[in-house]
């Protein structure tokens, strides 16, 4: 039998997630939003918290998570795991504000690479580390696989040369993951990541994007001059093995693709229940145990809302819980991201239409979410590629067969 109810030993977790979002994070949401690419100072004393309870132990899930794609030397036990606390915990906070817990210090979508796919010394040499995760480029788009910043292999360093945009926390970080390939010719097979440290000579923020929602989140482009990096900070196995492909580079999507999922949930979760409190102030009160055609269009169109918002619940939480079963779950947890992409943004709009003058406004937060939840079906993969990469999968085609 399948149990749909949250894991028990999550629910403490959870709920302290909902509280921080309640009292720390929408108190200050506004604030940020207007007042973009200034740090909120307030979130050091939070990341100090979750830095506690990860060193103690006391709460999995506290900290980035990833796919670790070995095998799970014959344990056979069912887990819920550090993915499926992350993606629970991920979705609260988001409920308070998504561009703030972007703006967490160590919880990065670059933590989460490193988390994925460093080996045992790379984890321990960057274990606290902020980090930043650089992929799209100016030119390339979507597909990752096109890739043009350069890594040159000089004696015991790497030489990088290359553009990269849309950095979430490029100028707060303390390293940037830097997606680059070793050789042109070799195609997606050679692109590999490395971990370049803040102030590394070479690397240089050349501007920060002004944009349409998580404002509070900084956003830069950064420029990579000859800049040297350590051979030791590539992270993973520095071979390039033409048979696995691009496996070693997506493993750190299977990670992320839920957890930008869990934000959508959040998000969208934000603006469901206040939308369904502002209809009771106005008379509509949706009835759970009628059918929607005998309700108001209003109620109707909520109890749609909120059904599209539990399909894609369900399948963040199917794509986590595989991860942290060492099941692939590629499929799943683009399944996740278009999903939950799509309807944080049907819903977001839809509840400031519904909220009419009041959502549009700045007198509730509803305006704000809808400018925020854009954002998450775009980054970590569009709709579109997602859809793409589901119909590969389904199809069993490869990306040469079904571009």
């Amino acid at each position: 039998m399948i149990n749909l109810d949250d894991p028990k030993k999550f629910r403490p977790l959870v709920g302290q997630a909902h509280q921080v979002a309640m009292n720390m994070l929408r108190p200050i949401s506004r604030k940020y939003d207007q007042a973009e690419h200034e740090y909120p100072q307030e979130l050091d004393m939070l990341a100090a918290m979750i830095d506690g309870l990860s060193d103690s132990g006391a709460s999995e899930g506290a900290g980035a998570a990833g796919v670790r794609r070995e095998e799970n030397d014959g344990d056979k036990t069912v887990k819920n795991g550090a993915n499926l606390a992350s993606v629970m915990s991920i979705a609260e906070m988001c409920w308070g504000d998504v561009g703030l817990l972007l703006s967490m210090p160590r919880q990065g979508l670059g933590n989460s690479a490193i988390a994925s796919v460093a080996n045992p010394e790379q984890l321990e040499r960057f274990d606290g580390v902020w980090a930043g995760m650089a992929i799209t480029e100016p030119g390339v788009g979507s597909d990752s696989a096109n890739i043009k910043t350069t890594a040159t292999l000089d004696g015991d360093h790497y030489v990088i040369n290359g553009e990269k945009i849309y950095v979430t926390s490029g100028d707060r970080a303390d390293a940037i993951v830097v997606w680059a390939t070793l050789d042109r010719d070799l195609g997606r097979a050679a692109i590999k990541s490395f971990v370049v440290p803040k102030g590394t000579p070479g690397m240089r923020v050349d501007r920060l994007e002004h944009k349409l929602g998580i404002r509070a989140s900084d956003t830069a482009t950064i420029i990579f001059e000859n800049c040297r990096v350590p051979a030791e900070n590539l992270l993973g196995s520095p071979e390039v093995d033409v048979k696995q492909g691009f496996a070693g580079a997506m493993a750190t999507f299977d990670n992320t693709r839920p957890l930008v999922a869990a934000m959508a949930i959040g998000c969208a979760r934000a603006s469901l229940d206040l939308t369904r409190d502002l209809l009771e102030q106005a008379g509509v009160v949706v009835d759970y145990d009628r059918p929607a055609i005998v309700q108001s269009a209003a109620a109707a169109k909520l109890l749609q809302m909120e059904a599209d918002w539990e399909g894609a619940y369900l399948l963040t939480l199917q794509a986590a819980w595989m991860a942290d079963n060492r099941e692939p779950n590629s499929l799943e947890a683009s399944m996740a991201k278009a999903k939950a992409g799509r309807i944080g943004s049907d819903i977001t709009l839809s509840c400031v239409e519904l909220a009419g003058s009041v959502g549009y406004s700045e007198a509730e937060l509803l305006e704000k979410w809808s400018r925020d939840s854009k954002i998450l079906d775009i980054f970590e993969g569009t709709q579109q590629i997602q859809q793409l990469i589901v119909a590969r999968r389904v199809l069993g085609l490869s990306s040469a067969e079904l571009k």
